[in-house]
Parts: structure tokens; sequence; C-alpha cells
């Protein structure tokens, strides 16, 4: 049984939308979806946009979402153990799931291979 791990859901957030906010937060709500699940199993879910949206809203004009978004999840997946790859089409997802791969990390491609965690994490 693996300790405790925080695990990055990447999946697509932008990605189809075409600028459209609606399906954008739609995007975001099939993302967290996977939340629950990764915390009953005993860990701790991380979703790049929770991190990066606030950032991206405090810089103002001064930034892009790609300035932002894609930099975010390079930084998260330094304190990551997992990653948790979501169906659909999404370039920063693929980038995530390749720095995985470079960092030894592991990538789930469902939920029902996260193994539980030990009861004493």
């Amino acid at each position: 049984m693996p300790k405790t791990l925080l695990i990055l859901i990447a999946g697509p957030y932008q990605s189809g939308a075409n600028g459209d906010p609606d399906l954008i937060a739609a995007n975001l709500r099939k993302l967290e979806e996977a939340a629950w699940p990764i915390f009953e199993r005993g860990h701790i879910p991380m979703i790049g946009e929770w991190v990066a949206l606030p950032v991206l809203s405090s810089a103002g004009a001064r930034t892009t979402p790609d300035q932002v978004l894609y930099p975010t999840a390079d930084r998260l997946l330094h304190h990551c153990d997992a990653v948790l790859r979501m169906p659909g089409d999404s370039r920063g997802a693929d980038q995530d799931v390749k720095l995985a791969h470079e960092r030894g990390l592991p990538v789930y491609y469902d939920l029902t291979e996260i193994p539980t965690a030990t009861a004493e994490n």
C-alpha cells in the first residue's frame, strides 16, 4: 500500500471550448469530478487551474492564460507524486504526462488504477 500521494488531475480545460466560458467551466467540473474518488482512496487531489486561476486573475492584463497555466502545472509537478490523465484532447495535459514520465512519476489513466493509501498516512 502506498503513502498518501498528491495527484495532479490533468485533462482538457480550454481544449475544445473555443474560448466559451461555459464550456471551459464544464471542462473544469469534469476534472473536479475526479477529486472525490482520489480523496476517498486516501490521497490529495490537485488541479493546476485551482492554483493558476487566482494567479491569472491577480495578474490582470499583464499576462495570458498560456503564460500562467502551463508553468503552474510544471511547478506543481515538482511537488506531485503522480498524475491522473483524464480523457480528451489537451495539449497541456499531454505536457503534464510527458513531464511526469521524465520525472519518473506514475501516470494513471483511470481512477481504478490508483491504489488506496495506507491508513497510517
